[in-house]
C-alpha cells in the first residue's frame, strides 16, 4: 500500500478482507508477527485471513498486548458503533479530549491497524467482537470523574465492618455492578449499601442497582490504582545510582546465591527428601534444609526451584538409595559435580538463564490455594504458562531506564498495568515486588536497577562476562585471629577456598567470610590425608596476619593424638601400636555396641563398616583415623547422593514464534492462493468446489500440459484443508500431478484424487 493511496483514501473498504488484499506484503507480514494464530493452519485466501482475523478467540488474543490508549481507541470507536458505520479518527480524538495528545491517539489508531483490529484510512472499522476486549465497562475512561485517591479508599475500608468488606471483595472479583433493593432512597443509612454509598465506595445506579467504582475494585484486588485524569503511561520515578555499585551488589548476591545453592546440594546429597505424593517437596523437608544452611524457607524454596530448572537436582531414585520406602526422593543430579568445578560466573549463568525462562512462579510457594493449603515447592500449583513472559516484561521496562537508575515495585506495577490493562491481575504490587526480590537474589537487579550481567541476560549478550567482570576478584591470602577465626576479605580461589574449609567452620558469609578453627575442624583435615605439617605452612603461607600460638599448638595436640588408632576394612578393623590403648578401647562400651573382638594386643576386628566405625570410636573420645591396604591415610568422608538418570517432569510448551522469512513465505503463499481462488470462480470442471471427475481433471491438466498452460486447481490436502492454487503443470501420470509452484519456483506434487476442480488461467 502506497503513501498516495493512503492520502487518497482509495484503500478503504467495507471488508476487512479487502482491506488486507491492498495491504501491502510488508503489513501482512507485520500483522502475522502481531497474530502469530493467524498462520495456523496457512489460510487459503484474504477472505479466510480475515474471517479468521475475526474470530472471538484470536481478537481476545490479540488485545491482551494493547496498552490503555489503545483500549480507550476501541472504547470510542464502539460508542461511535464502529462496527456498523466508518468513523472519522477526528471523532475518536474528541472523544478522548485532553487525556492523551492528538499524536498518541494516532500512534495507538495505528497500533490497532496493524492488528486488524481496525481498518481504513481516512474512516475507521472495527471488528464487531472488538468491543468485548475493554475490561472496563464501555463509557467509563471518557467520562469525567472524581476519584479518590488510593490513600483516601485504603483508610475507607479499614473502617469497615466484615459484612461490608465481604460485599465489596465479592463485587471486586466478580462483577462491579450489584443488584440490591438497599439502593433505593429512604433506605436507613445504617444498612451496609447506604453506608458504602456515603463512603464512596459504591456508586449510584438506580434505586435496585450500584457499581463498584473501578478504582476500588483495585484497591481491594491489590492492583495499582489507575489515574483517571490521564490517558497517558505513568512517569516512573527513578533513583540514580553508580553502575560499579549496582554491579558490585549483583557480583555479592551471586557469590550468596552460589554458596547457598551448594549447602543445598550438600544438604540433598547426604539426606535426599521425599517427593510428596503430588510431586512437591514437603514444607518439614524445607524447614529441615534452611535450618542446616541457615536461611529462611522461602530462600530455600527459591534455591530448589532454580537447582531442578536447571537439571541440578531431580526427583527419582537416587544412588546411594536413602533409608525409607518411598520410591521417589528430591536429590542431585549427576551433572552438579561438573558445576560445583565450573568458574562462579558460569555456575550463575546456568541458574539465572534457567530462573529467566522457568514457566513457574517461586514466590506463590508457602501461600494458600483455592482449598486454604499451603501451595508446595516444586508443586504443579507453581507452575504458570505466562511466568515467564510476565517476568522478562518487568525486566524489560526496567531496561528501558538508564544504567544505575532504580525504580520501585510500586511504579514498575502501575507502567504495566498501563501497558497491559488485560493482565493488570497479573501485575500486582506484590507479584512484581515479589518478582523484582528473585531477580536481586539472582544478581539481576541491584539498588532497584537492571545490572549489566541482568542485561545481557535480557538481551541475550554474555551474561557470564558481564557476571565475571562483577564479581569481586578472588584474593589468595586469609586473616588469622587471635581467637582462632580466619577472615576471608573477599571470595578465595578455588584452591585456598577448598583447603580453608576443609580446616575451618563457615561461622558468617558477607563481603568478609569468617571461618572459625576448632578440634572438630583440624580432626577434619587430617582425616582427608591433611599432616600438621602441610596445616602449618597454609597458614604461614597464606596469612596476611601473625599466626597465633593456640592455633600451633591446636595442631600439634591433634595431630599428636590423631591416627593412634588405625580403621581398616575386614568388614573393618582396628590396629594399634600401644597395646594399652587399644586394650582401653575394649573395655569401653562402644566394644559391644561396634562388636570389636581382639585378634592380637594391637588388632581388633570389627563387622560393621569402616565410617560407622570411626563414627562409633569418635563418640567414645577417641580419634581414630582411617587407611587403605598400605596403611595410607585416606579421606572417608560420605559422598553425596546423585541421581544418575533423572525423570524429566513434563513442561508448559509455548509454540515457536515465526521468523520474519517464514512469515514472508507465509504472504507469497497467501497470495497466490487469493489469486487461484479469484482465477478458479466460475470456471472450474465443479463450479460448486466438489470433487472433479477423474476423467475430466485427467484431460484439462493432460491439455495444460501440451500447451505449457497454468492452471488454478482447488486441493484437499491429508489434514482435510482445502486450498486453491495456481500452478504450472509439468507432468501428469501415476495417480500424481507434478507441477512448478510459480510463487516459490518448486516443483511440487499434487494427489490426482485431492485436486477437487480444475480451471485454465490466462
Amino acid at each position: 500500500m502506497t503513501a498516495t493511496d493512503r492520502a487518497a483514501g482509495t484503500t478503504d473498504t467495507d471488508s476487512l478482507a479487502g482491506w488486507l488484499a491492498r495491504s501491502s506484503d510488508a503489513e501482512l507480514i507485520e500483522l502475522l508477527r502481531l497474530r502469530p494464530d493467524l498462520t495456523v493452519p496457512l489460510p487459503a485466501s484474504m477472505a479466510v485471513l480475515a474471517n479468521r482475523a475475526e474470530q472471538r478467540a484470536s481478537v481476545l488474543r490479540a488485545a491482551d498486548e494493547l496498552n490503555t490508549l489503545a483500549l480507550a481507541v476501541i472504547e470510542a470507536l464502539a460508542i461511535e458503533n464502529a462496527q456498523a458505520v466508518a468513523v472519522d479518527p477526528a471523532r475518536v480524538a474528541e472523544a478522548i479530549g485532553d487525556r492523551a495528545p492528538r499524536k498518541a491517539i494516532d500512534a495507538a489508531i495505528e497500533t490497532l491497524r496493524s492488528r486488524a483490529l481496525v481498518w481504513g484510512e481516512q474512516t475507521l472499522r472495527m471488528l464487531p467482537v472488538a468491543v468485548e476486549v475493554v475490561p472496563w465497562p464501555i463509557g467509563r475512561s471518557l467520562e469525567p470523574v472524581v476519584a479518590m485517591s488510593a490513600e483516601d479508599i485504603a483508610a475507607a475500608l479499614s473502617g469497615l465492618s466484615p459484612g461490608e468488606r465481604a460485599l465489596l471483595d465479592r463485587l471486586a472479583v466478580t462483577a462491579p455492578i450489584g443488584r440490591t433493593k438497599d439502593a433505593a432512597p429512604g433506605t436507613p443509612s445504617d444498612r451496609p449499601v447506604q453506608r458504602l454509598l456515603a463512603l464512596g465506595l459504591l456508586t449510584w445506579v438506580d434505586e435496585q442497582t450500584v457499581e463498584l467504582p473501578q478504582q476500588v475494585g483495585q484497591v481491594l484486588r491489590g492492583e495499582p490504582v489507575s489515574d483517571l485524569s490521564t490517558l497517558m503511561q505513568p512517569a516512573l520515578h527513578t533513583r540514580k545510582h553508580k553502575a560499579a555499585e549496582v554491579n558490585g551488589v549483583a557480583g555479592g548476591e551471586a557469590l550468596e546465591l552460589l554458596r547457598h545453592c551448594a549447602d543445598v546440594i550438600d544438604a540433598l546429597g547426604e539426606l535426599p527428601a521425599p517427593a510428596l505424593r503430588a510431586g512437591g517437596m514437603g514444607v518439614r523437608e524445607l524447614r529441615r534444609i534452611a535450618k542446616r544452611i541457615g536461611v529462611d524457607e522461602d530462600r530455600v524454596s527459591l534455591l530448589v526451584e532454580l537447582l531442578v530448572a536447571a537439571g541440578l537436582m531431580a526427583s527419582g531414585r537416587p544412588d546411594p538409595a536413602p533409608p525409607g520406602d518411598g520410591d521417589d526422593f528430591w536429590a542431585p543430579t549427576a551433572a552438579v559435580d561438573a558445576w560445583l568445578d565450573a568458574p562462579p560466573a558460569r555456575r550463575w549463568h546456568t541458574l539465572a538463564a534457567a530462573w529467566l525462562d522457568l514457566a513457574r512462579r517461586p514466590w506463590l510457594i508457602g501461600m494458600r490455594d483455592a482449598n486454604d493449603k499451603p501451595i508446595a515447592a516444586l508443586s504443579d500449583e507453581v507452575r504458570s504458562a505466562m511466568a515467564a513472559r510476565d517476568r522478562r516484561l518487568i525486566l524489560e521496562l526496567t531496561a528501558e531506564l538508564g544504567r544505575g537508575e532504580g525504580v520501585d515495585a510500586a511504579d514498575v506495577a502501575r507502567a504495566l498495568a498501563w501497558r497491559r490493562p488485560r493482565w493488570a491481575n497479573r501485575f500486582t504490587v506484590g507479584a512484581v515486588e515479589k518478582t523484582l526480590t528473585e531477580a536481586t537474589a539472582l544478581g539481576v537487579i541491584g539498588r532497584g536497577a537492571l545490572t549489566s550481567p541482568g542485561r545481557a541476560l535480557l538481551h541475550g549478550g554474555d551474561a557470564e562476562a558481564e557476571m565475571e567482570s562483577a564479581l569481586p576478584p578472588p584474593v589468595d591470602y586469609v586473616l588469622v585471629q587471635a581467637d582462632l577465626t580466619v577472615v576471608a576479605p573477599g571470595p578465595l580461589t578455588p584452591e585456598l577456598q577448598e583447603r580453608i574449609s576443609l580446616v575451618a567452620d563457615l561461622e558468617s558469609a558477607g563481603g568478609a567470610t569468617v571461618y572459625r578453627i576448632g578440634e572438630t575442624s583440624v580432626r577434619r583435615a587430617l582425616d582427608a590425608g591433611a599432616t600438621a605439617s602441610e596445616l602449618h605452612t597454609l597458614f604461614a603461607t597464606k596469612s596476611r596476619t601473625p599466626i597465633p600460638q593456640s592455633l600451633t599448638y591446636l595442631i600439634d595436640d591433634m595431630a599428636r593424638r590423631h591416627g593412634q588408632l588405625r580403621a581398616g576394612m575386614a568388614e573393618s578393623f582396628i590396629r594399634c601400636e600401644d597395646p594399652a590403648l587399644l586394650a582401653q578401647v575394649l573395655a569401653t562400651p562402644i566394644a559391644e555396641e561396634l562388636a570389636l573382638r581382639a585378634l592380637a594386643a594391637t588388632v581388633a576386628i570389627s563387622p560393621v563398616p569402616l565410617n560407622e566405625l570411626l563414627a562409633g570410636l569418635r563418640r567414645a573420645g577417641f580419634a581414630p583415623a582411617g587407611e587403605d591396604s598400605s596403611g595410607v591415610i585416606v579421606d572417608v568422608r560420605k559422598r553425596g547422593a546423585r541421581i544418575v538418570s533423572k525423570r524429566l517432569r513434563p513442561q508448559l510448551r509455548i509454540p515457536a514464534t515465526p521468523t520474519d522469512d517464514q512469515l514472508a513465505n507465509l504472504v507469497v503463499e497467501l497470495r497466490a492462493g487469493d489469486r487461484a481462488a479469484k482465477a478458479n470462480r466460475g470456471n472450474g470442471v465443479r463450479s460448486d468446489g466438489s470433487r472433479a471427475s477423474g476423467a475430466a481433471t485427467m484431460a484439462l491438466l493432460q491439455l495444460a500440459v501440451r500447451v505449457r498452460r497454468s492452471v488454478s486447481i482447488g486441493y484437499v490436502d491429508a489434514q482435510g484443508i482445502a486450498t486453491n492454487r495456481i500452478v504450472e503443470p509439468v507432468k501428469v501420470g501415476g495417480g500424481q500431478l507434478d507441477a512448478i509452484d510459480p510463487a516459490t519456483g518448486a516443483v511440487r506434487h499434487f494427489t490426482l484424487h485431492r485436486i477437487s476442480s480444475v480451471a485454465l488461467v490466462d
